[in-house]
This record gives structure tokens, sequence and C-alpha cells, in this order.
């Protein structure tokens, strides 16, 4: 079984920055596919940025050059820097992590749900203009 524990969310202007974080715990190897998604009221699950299994990024388009996942193998550590936020950057942000292989091209394939086991219980990030 897997834990996964995010932190890092809070609210910031327009413009500013915050990094998340999400600690994993159990059975998880540097393999693993780990993901990062945000989801709004109302709304399905975005996925916005995963390592893949062989730890090449990929980035929905929205956050492309803005964001940035990364991970800390020695600490179980997934992040995710957010710079220049928007308000439309507003939701509550998960941590995902599946043991398949997985592999989104640099964003050109949708990383969605579905292909994700594990989760996070979330962090509010609310991004006001």
């Amino acid at each position: 079984e897997v834990q996964l524990v995010e932190s890092g969310g809070g609210s910031v202007q327009s413009g500013g920055s915050l990094r998340l974080s999400c600690v994993a715990s159990g059975y998880i190897s540097g393999s693993f596919c780990m993901a990062w998604f945000r989801q709004i009221p109302e709304k399905e699950r975005e996925g916005v940025a995963v390592i893949e299994s062989e730890g090449s990024t990929s980035y929905t388009d929205s956050v492309k050059g803005r964001f940035i996942i990364s991970q800390d193998n020695a600490k179980n550590t997934l992040y995710l820097q957010m710079n220049n936020l928007k308000p439309e950057d507003t939701a509550m942000y998960y941590c995902a992590a599946d043991s398949r292989y997985c592999y989104y091209g640099g964003g050109y394939y949708e990383i969605k749900e579905s292909d994700f086991d594990y989760w996070g219980q979330g962090t509010q990030v609310t991004v006001s203009s």
C-alpha cells in the first residue's frame, strides 16, 4: 500500500509562487509514475504534470513554462514548483502515484485520472487577482 501526503498549498496573489510537496510512504520505488492533478468544484480532475516511469516530465499546456515537477528519491518526496500563478490555477491539488509504466510524450498524451491508483488528500491553492 502507498500513502501520499501533500503540503504547501495556500493563498497567493497573481504572479506569485508556491511549492507543493508530496511525501510518499509504503511500497514505492523510483520507477513509479508520479503526478500532480488539480480539481475545481463540479469539474473532473485535470492532470497537471507527471514524472514518467523513465524519468521524463510532461505538462498540460496551460502550465508549461510556469510549473516544474521534480522528485527527491532519497526523501520519497514529489514537488511541484508553481511560478507566475494565475487566478485560473486556483484549485485543490492532488498528488498521485502508480506502479504501472507510464509515458506521456512530453505532453502529447493526456494525463488521465484513471492512470493512477494512489492519491493524496489534496492541498488547496488559491490565487487572487
